[in-house]
């Protein structure tokens, strides 16, 4: 069986316009630190070195599970989307080069530290700079609000704004130090008024 995010986790995955409650459980993921404009070449070098080490992993799980058939129910799996944290410490309005982040893409539950550090000794024989800042690490954000934005990165605000009327409607406090974002498509295929992320802000 190949397991799809898309299909078997629409919970988590299936935001719509109007801002709903979901409660996230724990999640492993990699990932990788930092700090400054995601316009920038070192962010999609990072997210490039992500990428690497995902697909790595997935075809070393997959060839396991090909000669191990009869002891795995899951052969293969879709990669996970990117996902980031963001958050600002600086006062004021947004400043892009202030961000701090940390991006990522979740993995199954059946992957271990292990089998990404093999994935890791793979893929370096091909340059880049952020292969060593990778981590594996699980995160559980738990009850959360989540919105489906549609339209450009730039114009996340008026979404996130959305969250907060619906929250105060509701009598709920929102955790608004960081939000998270999950890419259901890649911005290099697909243009700016047509993206679909989710936003996710976690409860106090």
């Amino acid at each position: 069986m190949k397991y799809e995010w898309k299909k078997q986790e629409k919970d988590l995955y299936g935001a719509k316009a109007m801002p709903s409650l979901v409660t996230v459980p724990a999640q492993n993921f990699i990932l990788i630190r930092g700090k400054g404009n995601p316009n920038d070449a070192a962010f999609s070098d990072r997210v490039a070195a992500l990428y690497a080490v995902a697909y790595a992993i997935k075809m070393g799980y997959k060839a396991a599970a090909v000669r191990n058939a009869a002891a795995e129910a899951m052969h293969d799996f879709a990669v996970y989307p990117l996902e980031g944290v963001w958050s600002q410490k600086a006062e004021g309005g947004l400043v892009k080069d202030m961000l701090e982040y940390a991006i990522m893409l979740r993995q199954p539950d059946c992957i271990s530290e292990s089998e990404v550090d093999a994935a890791l000794e793979k893929v370096k024989k091909k340059p880049n700079p952020f292969y060593t800042d990778i981590r594996f690490e699980s995160m559980q954000d738990g009850q959360c609000m989540q919105v489906l934005h549609t339209g450009a990165f730039d114009d996340e605000p008026a979404s996130l704004e959305k969250m907060a009327r619906f929250a105060e409607e509701q009598g709920l406090r929102l955790d608004r130090s960081r939000h998270r974002e999950i890419y259901l498509n890649n911005p290099h295929r697909v243009e700016a008024g047509k993206l679909k992320t989710i936003l996710r802000i976690s409860l106090k």
